[in-house]
């Protein structure tokens, strides 16, 4: 099965940075800023199956958010990111998720991510964050792409709820998800078997 995952949020907050924390174990200090979308995969083990996530890093940035919006499309879970050293991306959060409950399945599941939590000049609380996700039906973790704290857990819990919805038949997953196949750019690409 392939679960597709999409990140989004403010510029700044550490989206690609997650991203590469979970995919490759490593931070980067100098991460420039995604322009468009930024893709990658893992493959990890639920509940003994193999599930192969897809993630899909958005630009935080409003002059992509078109092309942003376009990438919600078959998306079974959105990682919904804030730096909770800064109000001004907590305080945008609204926008992406209106983008999310308006642009993805009804039955897909939101996360709400306060990342950085290793720096010291922390401006929202965790009762800030978990208000917000309780107010708004969301899942809710904090974590650091720096050092790595939590980064593997909020993907694998993420991927188990997912699954218990795949498994109940309360969230369908598209054809190319049940395929192990990734549409890019309007052509399909399959592995294994012939054609």
């Amino acid at each position: 099965m392939i679960f597709k995952f999409i990140i989004v949020g403010a510029m700044g907050t550490g989206k690609s940075s997650l991203l590469h924390r979970f995919t490759e174990d490593k931070f980067y200090t100098d991460c420039p800023h995604t322009i468009g979308v930024e893709f990658a995969t893992k493959t990890i083990e639920v509940m003994n199956e193999r599930i192969k996530i897809q993630i899909w890093d958005t630009a935080g940035q409003e002059r992509f958010r078109a092309i942003t919006r376009s990438y919600f499309r078959s998306s079974v879970c959105t990682f919904l990111v804030y730096d909770v050293n800064s109000r001004k991306t907590f305080n945008q959060l609204n926008g992406w998720l209106n983008d999310s409950r308006n642009l993805t399945n009804p039955n897909s599941i939101i996360v709400l991510v306060g990342n950085k939590i290793d720096l010291e000049n922390r401006v929202v609380s965790r009762e800030e964050g978990e208000e917000f996700a309780s107010e708004n039906d969301l899942f809710y973790i904090e974590t650091s792409a720096k050092t790595g704290e939590f980064v593997e857990n909020a993907f694998t819990l993420a991927a188990k709820e997912v699954y218990k919805l795949v498994k109940a038949g309360t969230l369908k997953l598209t054809n190319n998800q049940e395929e192990d196949s990734v549409d890019i750019g309007g052509g399909k690409t399959k592995k294994g078997g012939c054609c």
